[in-house]
């Protein structure tokens, strides 16, 4: 777990994170070990501390919400195939 001097610190290492990696909110609370909610509003935070890192996250974010649907869908099947296997064996 990391630690910070301030807020502002945390929150440019988290959007430093989640511009370079392109992950999402979870992928990025569960590495610096922390809430989504912490995420969140630390993303919202950049927009006063350094407003270009800011558009790159929001870039990010706004596609895995795009994106979530799919990615849901794909656990689901992903689920069931593993059920018919057990089953079948």
């Amino acid at each position: 777990m990391a630690m910070w001097d301030s807020i502002g610190q945390r929150a440019i290492a988290c959007g430093e994170y989640i511009a370079a990696t392109k992950c999402t909110v979870r992928a990025c609370a569960e590495h610096f070990g922390m809430s989504k909610s912490t995420v969140h509003k630390d993303t919202e935070r950049l927009a006063d501390i350094d407003a270009g890192l800011y558009e790159k996250v929001r870039a990010v974010l706004g596609i895995n919400l795009r994106e979530r649907h799919l990615r849901g869908g794909d656990a689901t099947r992903r689920m069931y195939a593993l059920r018919r296997k057990k089953k079948e064996s």
